[in-house]
């Protein structure tokens, strides 16, 4: 394991069942390097919270009703870019897992896994490493290509089937800027037809998906 930053590493817990915030705390607390600052129910109080108590890691759960962990991941990064956010959740596949890490999740670990160590966890992604149930070459390149939050947001509603007059409508923006944005987008990410950039941003985790 790398070398901890800091003493102790502060830990904000976010999960929107009570019962799974208490058992992820007694895990962390029993660990003499962790300690736990609070807990938020739901994205809008994880925003707040780690702002407001600036933890080392976020726990993040990946599934949460309304706004869920990737949503709640990215707006956390965005007012707080060196914040470590570590995913957890009960599913496993590929395109979740980079869809968590392309939103800059630092680890995303399975709470059902035989060999589930939290504790363990969250020293290695607050020492610096990457942790996920997917290849080193895999992860190197889950987070890329960058795009920006404005982006981001117009990316998820094309891919929601919103209309430009509706995004625009949705972003305060005009349908040319929506236009715009597509298009550096569509640039950044080296496709030429809506058809592949939707499957595009789907398989490489990019958006969120039912």
């Amino acid at each position: 394991m790398h070398a901890l930053p800091f003493p102790r590493v502060s830990v904000l817990l976010v999960d929107d069942h009570a019962l799974v915030r208490q058992g992820f705390r007694r895990l962390l607390e029993d660990d003499p390097l962790i300690t736990v600052a609070g807990e938020a129910g739901n994205a809008d109080d994880a925003v707040a919270l780690a702002a407001a108590l600036q933890p080392h890691v976020i726990v993040m759960d990946f599934a949460m009703p309304g706004a869920g962990g990737v949503t709640a991941t990215r707006r956390i990064l965005e007012q707080r870019p060196d914040a470590i956010v570590l995913m957890v959740s009960a599913h496993g596949e590929e395109a979740i897992v980079r869809q968590a890490l392309a939103a800059g999740a630092r680890g995303y670990v399975r709470k059902d896994a035989l060999d589930f160590d939290l504790a363990a966890a969250v020293r290695q992604v607050a020492g610096g490493q990457t942790v996920a149930p997917l290849p080193p070459d895999a992860t190197d390149g889950a987070a890329a290509p960058a795009l920006s939050p404005r982006q981001r947001e117009v990316l998820q509603l094309i891919c929601d089937g919103v209309s430009y007059d509706a995004i625009a409508a949705r972003l305060d923006l005009s349908v040319n800027t929506v236009a715009v944005h597509r298009a550096n987008i569509m640039k950044i990410l080296g496709v030429h037809r809506s058809a592949e950039l939707v499957a595009y941003a789907i398989r490489h985790g990019l958006v969120n998906v039912p």
